[in-house]
């Protein structure tokens, strides 16, 4: 498995604050009108999972698979073309904020990797710039 990272992210909320928003996946609400709307063309959630459709991917299901507070929330995808796991990880950065990265794990062979690389760690960057800019 390949494993990718976003960049650190700061947030001025506290762990526990950022952990019990992001826990809770109908808290997604928050970001319908910042998607991309000529790239996306479902966008369904409830308290585990998340289903997007994104073209010319297809449509992709990211399930909450284990949470542990105030810490990290692990997900895995399901119906994706590439088997994938992700997860988000948030420490403490003093009392009153904290600081927040996306770790992903995919078994991409040789031709994929070079095919896909790219566009998942921009991708992943792009999800852990919008996941900070949430008010917490």
């Amino acid at each position: 498995m390949s494993q990718y990272e976003s960049s650190v992210k700061c947030i001025p909320y506290s762990q526990e604050r950022v952990y019990a928003k992001l826990e809770d996946l109908n808290n997604l609400e928050a970001l319908k009108d910042k998607l991309p709307k000529d790239k996306i063309q479902e966008f369904a959630y409830d308290h585990d999972q998340v289903t997007i459709e994104i073209a010319p991917i297809g449509k992709v299901t990211i399930k909450i698979i284990e949470r542990e507070a105030p810490k990290c929330i692990k997900f895995k995808a399901v119906g994706s073309p590439i088997p994938m796991n992700l997860w988000i990880q948030i420490i403490p950065d003093g009392s009153e904020a904290s600081k927040m990265r996306i770790v992903a794990k995919a078994e991409l062979n040789f031709m994929l990797r070079g095919m896909i690389e790219k566009p998942l760690k921009e991708g992943l960057e792009k999800i852990a710039d919008t996941l900070a800019m949430i008010q917490y």
